[in-house]
């Protein structure tokens, strides 16, 4: 039997123990349970992340709803738990419940957000309000389990006192807890998501909370829980004078912790590249500095005397964080030039971005993490309901953090840039050690005797000194703050290559990313997102941007309405508006800055799409729009982002190609564009294999560089496609056509013949080379971790001349005269 440490009773009163409490042989059990808990936590985070993306989109709405709910579980379990259970439950009961409560949600989430999102698809509408309407729908699922979870914390601190010590102890059990939540972020983003899928990881978390109410359970069973029966009653948190001071600098700090941990996350996905490992990194460092610096709290409220004047000292500190990761971000971090060796290991390259963002990102966390254990300290008294206090102190700080990731990537970062955001950080951590040292003050003067009082006006004016050097400091520390360097927004992990190559024309921090548009001269300019070149001026990218307008376009019969998902510079969605029959050209893109802004600077190679009446565009995420929309199209065309940037992969799921071949009229097309360069063969023929498993006959084209593999426009069709090569050569000669003509020309193409030369193959041919190919689906979303391996690794020449090596010429796809058969079987190789 386990026998936790309990004071001696009073012999004067043998009938009344004193409440039970944890004493150091029992704290070690409850710290494994609590990592248990945490890792648990964020595993179930990571998955609800993605399973939100697939129902609202991957945009800053998702990430909200998510941080939002989450935090607002937190504070909503905190703050019910004391009011709802009483204090004669036992604590290890109540704590077994509400893991075993965690578990079977979980479990049930999985099943229920999916169910709902194909409920809901008929009812909500595109835009902006069905996102909202659909996140509000996630959001109710998410609360029940994140509210139980809010609860854990205030359940088990019923067990300990609201001592100095009780109170360090409290702070050990939230930085375990934290430390489990780096376990489980890392197990989750390297390993359960990379090599299984989202089911097995949440029956991983299921398990684990399982195993932990187990324990609870049989613990509670031999461990006697023991209350006052008698004497007086305890006290709310709020007797203690100047307690409600406490819960604002409490909240104050975890308004700025989730400001700071999205500014930065946008900030170091630039620089390390915005794949799903870079945010797991990112998570996992500020997490080891919130479990650290609760556990360096927790060890300074147990020996101080002064725990509000120590708080304070923790946010005039935290200024000075945050302007040090700022000024890193901005100044260090982007210049360090990574070999090409540590590059092209994706395990090297992570130890890497591991120590960037220590060496960034920690000094804060390591502060907000001690901030907890010393508000604890601060509002504590040993005749408090443990519960209710600790409820109180986090609920406080979860309504900051809920204000602070809301406020930030939905408003302040769009508003006024990520600079002046970091200058609000400042700001926000200024009031909040002005407070706490107000605090203080009023805590001194509530005493029975207060000698400072006494010591005369020149103690009394030195009270001011603290609070005006804060703020003097803060003023200076956010007038430091750097601006971010536009070269850092347009190419990332590249910058310290390609500094000085080019003028820069327009840069903007938008709600989902951040672009820019730069010329390099003669007449070539870039338009960038979130650190890659995504679309330019450039002969090479114009000729791959038009191909993936013009093939669909030519090869329908017939094309009235179009679907273009991602805008770009507009280039893709500029050629249809050249074809005569077109009626509807509806562009999707989910950041509002580039249709609004980037593809206006490059109207002469878009024709002014944006201004052309045929032309509606919709700002929401294409797969929620199609999701949503009863709109059939004759021609898709899909341009989306890199698939390794996080947030990618469901534009390439085959549950994503199944829904807009629902959305194709009778006899439509749908074209998707494939990189070659910056990856890797696995991650190609995921992409390949996954379109040709709803596309059955689909084909390839191809865009090289002279031989070198670049990327690949692939061809769907509902029906087998044919391609009558005199009819597209009639048409191409007709005057309505001859806008279309000039275009292809102005790319390279001067005839029919050279267009359909980039033939590259059919899935038929690549059979054997797709044999063991992973389908990317939406349970598992594999895209993204195989991209993200890779996204460095240039074997474009190979992926290609492995494709091209299994083609055959199609006799079954071209309708050609004899003359141009010939030419065919002598450019691709013998018929099949």
């Amino acid at each position: 039997m386990i026998n936790a440490e309990v004071p001696e009773m009073n012999e004067q009163d043998p009938i009344t123990p004193p409440p039970h409490h944890v004493g150091p042989r029992f704290l070690p059990l409850l710290l494994v349970l609590f990592v248990g808990s945490g890792c648990a936590a964020l595993i179930y985070e990571i998955v609800w992340f993605q399973l939100l993306e697939l129902v609202i989109g991957s945009s800053a709405v998702s990430l909200g709803v998510l941080l939002g709910t989450y935090m607002g579980g937190l504070c909503l379990g905190s703050l019910l738990l004391a009011r709802l259970v009483s204090a004669r439950c036992h604590p290890l009961r109540v704590y077994a419940l509400l893991e075993l409560g965690i578990g079977m949600i979980g479990i049930a989430v999985l099943f229920m957000i999916p169910a709902i999102d194909r409920f809901y698809a008929s009812h909500a509408g595109s835009g902006l309000s069905g996102i909202l309407l659909r996140g509000a729908i996630g959001a109710l699922c998410l609360l029940p389990p994140t509210t139980l979870m809010g609860a854990t914390l205030p359940a088990i601190a019923r067990w300990l006192e609201t001592t100095p010590k009780g109170i360090s102890r409290l702070g050990f059990l939230y930085g375990s807890n934290t430390a489990g939540a780096v376990f489980g972020c890392l197990l989750a983003g390297f390993y359960l998501l990379r090599v299984r899928d989202m089911a097995v990881a949440t029956y991983v978390a299921a398990s684990i909370n399982g195993l932990i109410a187990l324990t609870g359970f049989a613990l509670s069973v031999f461990i006697k829980h023991r209350v006052r029966d008698s004497g007086p009653a305890l006290k709310p948190s709020s007797a203690l004078p100047g307690s409600w001071p406490i819960s604002i600098v409490i909240a104050l700090s975890g308004l700025s912790a989730l400001g700071a941990e999205v500014i930065w996350t946008r900030l170091l996905s630039l620089l390390l590249g915005a794949t799903v490992y870079t945010f797991s990194i990112i998570l996992a460092v500020f997490l080891v500095g919130l479990a650290i610096g609760s556990g360096g709290g927790a060890f300074l409220a147990r020996r101080t005397e002064r725990p509000r004047e120590a708080l304070a000292a923790c946010q005039v500190f935290l200024m000075a964080a945050i302007a040090w990761t700022a000024y890193a971000i901005a100044k260090f971090l982007p210049y360090w030039t990574v070999s090409t060796q540590i590059a092209a290991n994706p395990w090297h390259r992570f130890q890497l971005d591991l120590f960037r963002c220590l060496f960034a990102v920690l000094p804060g966390a390591l502060l907000w993490g001690a901030s907890f254990p010393l508000a604890l300290r601060a509002v504590s008294s040993p005749d408090q309901d443990p519960g209710r206090t600790v409820g109180r102190i986090y609920a406080s700080n979860t309504i900051g953090a809920i204000i602070g990731s809301l406020g930030f990537s939905m408003l302040l970062i769009p508003w006024i840039g990520t600079r002046q955001s970091q200058r609000v950080l400042i700001g926000v951590s200024a009031a909040a050690a002005i407070l706490a040292f107000a605090s203080a003050e009023f805590s001194r003067k509530a005493r029975p005797i207060d000698p400072e009082v006494v010591a005369g006006p020149r103690r009394r004016r030195a009270r001011w000194i603290p609070i005006t050097a804060s703020l003097a400091l803060a003023a200076l520390l956010a007038w430091i703050v750097p601006q971010v360097p536009w070269e850092l927004i347009a190419y990332g992990r590249y910058l310290p290559t390609k500094t000085g190559q080019a003028n820069v024309l327009y840069v903007g921090e938008g709600m989902n990313a951040s672009v820019a548009v730069t010329d390099l001269g003669g007449g070539i300019r870039n338009f960038h997102v979130s650190g890659r070149i995504e679309a330019s001026s450039d002969p090479l990218d114009m000729r791959m941007e038009r191909m993936l307008g013009h093939l669909p376009a030519l090869f329908h019969p017939k094309p009235r309405s179009i679907l273009v998902v991602g805008c770009g510079a507009g280039v893709t969605a500029g050629t249809f508006v050249l074809y005569p029959g077109v009626e509807r050209i509806v562009l999707c893109e989910i950041e509002p800055l580039i249709p609004r802004v980037v593809a206006r600077m490059f109207r002469p190679e878009n024709y002014g799409v944006l201004d052309d009446p045929r032309v509606q565009v919709i700002t929401d995420d294409a797969r929620h729009f199609i999701l949503t929309t009863k709109e059939r199209f004759d021609v898709i065309t899909s341009d989306p982002i890199h698939p390794w940037l996080k947030g990618s992969a469901p534009l390439y799921s085959q549950e994503y190609f199944e829904l807009c071949r629902r959305h194709l009229n009778p006899g439509g097309i749908i074209a998707q564009w494939v990189p070659l360069y910056e990856s890797t063969p696995e991650t190609v023929k995921s992409e390949l294999a996954t379109f040709f498993s709803v596309f059955q006959g689909g084909t390839i084209w191809s865009n090289d560089n002279v031989g070198w593999g670049y990327d690949v426009v692939l061809i769907g069709t509902d029906a087998p496609q044919r391609i009558d090569v005199g009819e597209l050569r009639k048409r191409l000669a007709s005057d309505p056509y001859w806008p279309v003509f000039e275009s292809l020309n102005e790319v390279g193409f001067y005839s029919i013949m050279e267009v359909l030369m980039t033939y590259a193959g059919r899935d038929s041919d690549l059979k054997s080379w797709l044999k063991d190919a992973e389908l990317n689906r939406d349970v598992n979303l594999r895209l993204q971790y195989l991209a993200g391996m890779g996204w460095q690794t240039n074997a474009g020449s190979i992926i290609l001349d492995n494709i091209i090596g299994f083609r055959k010429y199609p006799e079954d796809l071209f309708i050609v005269s004899d003359e141009d058969q010939r030419a065919f079987q002598k450019a691709f190789g013998p018929a099949k």
